[in-house]
């Protein structure tokens, strides 16, 4: 392991993070860095906690300001494909996986570093979007924390009938036909932050976010992702229907969301946690996207910001390069037919 970059001018972090360079079992290589809880007191445990997509650390940086002042270490990551990791593709605009197992290779080597560097225990699971995807994936697998929660998890993919559709079958048939390199129609490399303002995105209405998100990846380009591709998309909604077929976990977990969500499909989120044991889905009201996941509350930390103001805005996301992919629709990703099903291997 040795030390990696940490843009501290742009992150808002608290003193004495550390930023490390992490080589994956398939020699993939990725940034992960760490806080140690304030001092004066002794550490109640240690928080890791998985962005979403388009996500890096530095961006958790309040977030890392929060938790180590409550007594937490804090350990977070920028997945492969994004931020400072490695990109599988040439053009580090591209949003791209091949497989969403990929991720778990990711989490394996942070493990490694928080066990490596003692970080206290017990440990607890906070994530966002994409990263609760992940997240749920990593405790079905065994993943060693206490409590987990979960901030707008995508754990399904906003899609009208006809683009859910069209999706599966223009991922499936196009990354079969190696093109799953490719963005995904309508798709643009440039971030929503640079071409949208902060009344018309689906990100935050957060004046004081925006403009923090947007300073970062103007002052550190190479912090920015685009559009997903074809692969990428085809990944998402096989990871998304297979854990949906699979009991919750047994660990006590959290989630919240947005009662006017754009972004992520609510369907499969009131579904899941209505069924977890031990688990809580608590509604924002007025809030579409908790994008600002680092001011909103995960267990062990009181609420104490006001919601979101209500997001207007309809604008087909999957044109914009931002976290995660959005269309507008509540239908819950169906069961692949036997054509797709044969084409994959199923």
């Amino acid at each position: 392991m040795e030390a990696a970059p940490l843009y501290t001018d742009v992150a808002r972090a608290p003193e004495g993070g550390e930023a490390w360079w992490l080589t994956t079992s398939d020699g993939v290589r990725i940034r992960a860095a760490t806080w140690p809880a304030a001092t004066g007191s002794a550490a109640k445990g240690t928080v890791l906690l998985f962005p979403g997509r388009t996500e890096y650390i530095e961006k958790y940086g309040p977030a890392a300001q929060e938790y180590t002042q409550a007594g937490f270490a804090f350990l977070t990551i920028d997945w492969r494909g994004q931020g400072l990791s490695d990109h599988a593709l040439p053009d580090p605009l591209l949003g791209h996986v091949g497989n969403f197992s990929e991720f778990q290779l990711d989490i394996a080597a942070v493990v490694n570093l928080a066990e490596w560097l003692e970080l206290p225990k017990p440990w607890f699971l906070a994530s966002h979007s994409m990263g609760g995807c992940i997240g749920l994936r990593a405790l079905h697998n065994g993943l060693d924390v206490t409590a987990a929660s979960f901030s707008a998890p995508m754990w399904g993919i906003q899609l009208s009938d006809s683009d859910r559709r069209l999706g599966w079958v223009s991922s499936i048939i196009g990354t079969a036909l190696g093109q799953g390199g490719k963005l995904v129609p309508n798709a643009t490399l440039e971030h929503e932050l640079l071409t949208a303002d902060v009344e018309n995105n689906l990100l935050t209405h957060d004046p004081e976010i925006w403009d923090f998100m947007k300073n970062q990846i103007v002052t550190h380009p190479d912090l920015t992702l685009g559009g997903v591709t074809l692969g990428w998309l085809r990944a998402a909604l096989l990871e998304d229907w297979r854990l949906s077929r699979m009991a919750p976990p047994s660990v006590p977990a959290l989630a919240f969301l947005g009662k006017e969500e754009g972004i992520v499909d609510p369907a499969p989120i009131h579904a899941l946690m209505e069924k977890w044991p031990g688990g809580k889905l608590e509604l924002v009201d007025g809030g579409r996207l908790l994008a600002n996941a680092f001011k909103r509350h995960f267990p062990y930390r009181p609420a104490t910001r006001k919601p979101l103001p209500s997001c207007t805005c309809r604008k087909n996301a999957l044109s914009q390069g931002h976290e995660p992919l959005c269309f507008p629709s509540r239908r819950y990703p169906p069961r692949p037919p036997a054509l797709w099903r044969a084409l994959l291997g199923r």
